[in-house]
């Protein structure tokens, strides 16, 4: 199957499965915010192509979490969002560090895993440094984006403070990491085309994503549906 087809399954079963999160509630978007930081940690250490851009696994499941965000924002306001942010940064901090306290145990003679998961699990600190940074800062500002579009445009324009908060926030997280972890290390114009090929990655995902908060007025959760009936959405 070629890489872009599976890109676009796995976005579709992502976004749906967020979509299934919000319906059963918000607990469930917490947990599932600290999934998919953890899953996009591990992720990003498969590398591959996709229309003809370098790629990494970890940028649909890191881009399912502004959806997660702008749900919470949209559905349950600011604070929810900013309480999901802080949860993914101790989920991601949590496995970063018990990930090196594994690796750290001599393994037995007959282990076959350990050289694997050393490869995915050995990290240079100042890309863990970079990541988490990165995470915080963007998921932020997306959140602020979002409720200063929502009061701009009167709760009207829901597509536009979806996209443009999150096409910010994805730009931001995007320069924030690759300075941070690849200055120094790489040519600036290498580091430019890295920013660039994981931008535009990004905001496809966050375009597809659209559809998939109009929908979710119509999967409420039950704590939800008496305190929104009659809400005027565009």
């Amino acid at each position: 199957m070629p890489n872009e087809l599976t890109f676009f399954l796995m976005i579709i079963v992502v976004l749906c499965t967020t979509l299934l999160m919000f319906r059963l509630g918000k607990i469930w978007l917490y947990a599932f915010i600290a999934v998919c930081i953890v899953l996009a940690n591990i992720f990003v250490t498969k590398q591959f192509r996709l229309f003809g851009l370098s790629a990494t696994g970890g940028n649909i499941t890191y881009g399912a979490i502004f959806l997660v965000t702008d749900l919470l924002c949209e559905h349950y306001g600011k604070e929810a969002g900013r309480r999901a942010v802080m949860i993914g940064f101790f989920a991601a901090l949590f496995y970063l560090v018990t990930s090196q306290f594994i690796l750290l145990m001599q393994p037995a003679e007959y282990d076959t895993v350990h050289d694997g998961m050393r490869s995915i699990f050995s990290f240079a600190p100042r890309i863990v440094l970079a990541s988490l940074i990165a995470y915080l800062i963007s998921q932020f500002h997306d959140i602020w984006a979002y409720h200063t579009i929502r009061k701009l445009t009167r709760n009207r324009l829901l597509w536009l403070r979806n996209n443009a908060s999150t096409w910010s926030s994805q730009l931001i997280d995007s320069v924030t990491f690759s300075l941070i972890a690849f200055v120094g290390v790489f040519p600036f114009k290498i580091v430019l085309q890295i920013i660039l090929s994981t931008y535009l990655l990004k905001i496809v995902v966050a375009a597809i994503d659209t559809p998939f908060i109009y929908l979710s007025y119509h999967f409420l959760p039950h704590e939800l549906r008496e305190q929104t009936a009659g809400r005027v959405f565009h």
